[in-house]
């Protein structure tokens, strides 16, 4: 994960080896790898429901900031979450 520069046209899918669900127990997203488990707080599991191996950042950006209009500087935070999934390895860019 050397470039952790996230582009509007790159586009991501889950971690081979993870696994992005909702855990009822938890009340929220969770992603499972062999390792252990993270639970997503938030805005972080609206992004990564979104990251499906097609859309790009850009058309996940787009789609969150119509979904929630009156949310301050989503694109920062959604990029932010990006690079954060992306530099541990729960989400690999595919394009």
């Amino acid at each position: 994960m050397t470039d952790s520069t996230i582009q509007h046209s790159d586009v991501f899918a889950i971690a081979l080896h993870h696994r992005f669900q909702w855990e009822e127990a938890q009340q929220s997203y969770v992603i499972l790898f062999p390792e252990g488990m993270v639970k997503l707080h938030g805005g972080a599991g609206e992004v990564i429901k979104r990251v499906d191996g097609k859309a790009t950042v850009g058309d996940i950006v787009a789609e969150l900031k119509a979904a929630f209009p009156d949310a301050n500087n989503i694109e920062a935070d959604i990029i932010g979450m990006f690079e954060m999934a992306y530099g541990k390895a729960w989400i690999r860019k595919v394009n």
